[in-house]
């Protein structure tokens, strides 16, 4: 049996607009959407078939229970979602012409998770543990549960740690964002972070001295995700690029989610992450790739995850 694969983090409302082009003031059509990092990745996971729970927090409103139904439509575990006296929190997406998007975040509910008693925790032994840090790191008592859980987990857990960064949550505080995540890469055993991410919290041009540079901090296995550039794993012993998939982008929105969600729901499937081959390891990440790329064909980070079935049976072409 597979490993159950725990999300802590933010659940949120995204509203993306379907009018899409370089002019910001002029949008009127908004469709809501279900997202947020880490309820993203739960998602995936369980819409693969994998074992997912999701922690936070939402609005005790319709929204709120709008995304407690939708995690449970994919089969997520939400005995762990708190419901608060505040509104759930929403983000506003706008797309480019190239499936690129920017967010507007007006942040509620995910604030307010607090980590509950130790008994809570029994049946979260010998799991992986996610940790998306889009909001997570801000101003709220969930700041403080993600750091007391990930110091709780870390000895008997795998823990995976996605940055998630938004300029829009953190102008003229990127020093302060580089610090958590920095204090946070000391508790990973795994991260996830785009190439921009990459150079913006190590100062590194250069793709795999920029990977070094987190490793140093004792985490084994990093992906840097690259957009049409395709995926560099890297791992102490050894590290390579791996191509990416052709795709018709129409939406952008959680293709990282997408992928770091399909390659927990295949590492979940392991005793141990330690006894991988760089080889699985790489096959693995093929398979994150075309579930991210077709995730990229639709709008909606959680409306566009696809089944096992059908990424195995599809024919993927390599990018150019």
């Amino acid at each position: 049996m597979s490993k159950k694969v725990i999300c802590i983090g933010e659940a949120l409302i995204d509203f993306v607009c379907t009018d899409v082009g370089e002019n910001k003031t002029d949008k009127e059509v908004y469709l809501r959407k279900p997202g947020g990092a880490p309820a993203n990745v739960s998602a995936c996971i369980g819409r693969l078939g994998g074992q997912a729970e999701f922690l936070g927090a939402v609005g005790k409103d319709a929204f709120g229970d709008y995304l407690i139904d939708t995690l449970k439509k994919y089969y997520v575990g939400v005995s762990g979602v708190q419901k608060v006296s505040v509104p759930t929190t929403l983000a506003f997406v706008t797309l480019q012409d190239d499936g690129e998007r920017e967010f507007i975040f007006n942040r509620g509910a995910d604030a307010e998770f607090t980590v509950e008693k130790q008994s809570d925790w029994d049946k979260f032994s010998n799991a992986i543990f996610h940790f998306g840090s889009a909001t997570a790191f801000l101003e709220g008592s969930l700041q403080n549960a993600y750091f007391a859980m990930a110091e709780r987990c870390r000895d008997n857990n795998l823990v995976c740690f996605d940055p998630n960064y938004r300029v829009d949550l953190w102008k003229n505080r990127l020093e302060i964002f580089k610090a958590k995540c920095n204090a946070f890469f000391k508790l990973a055993d795994m991260v996830k972070v785009s190439e921009e991410e990459l150079q913006l919290l190590t100062g590194e041009p250069d793709l795999q001295m920029g990977c070094n540079v987190i490793h140093e901090f004792g985490v084994d296995i990093i992906f840097v995700t690259m957009g049409n550039k395709g995926c560099h794993l890297s791992t102490h012993e050894e590290a390579r690029t791996v191509a990416a998939f052709k795709i018709n982008a129409i939406d952008t929105t959680g293709a990282g989610d997408a992928f770091i969600g399909a390659m927990l729901y295949k590492l979940s499937s392991f005793d141990s992450v330690d006894d991988l081959t760089f080889n699985e390891l790489q096959t693995a990440v093929i398979f994150a790739q075309k579930v991210s790329a077709t995730v990229c064909e639709k709008m909606g980070a959680m409306t566009a995850l696809p089944t096992e079935s059908e990424v195995q049976t599809r024919e993927f072409e390599a990018a150019d």
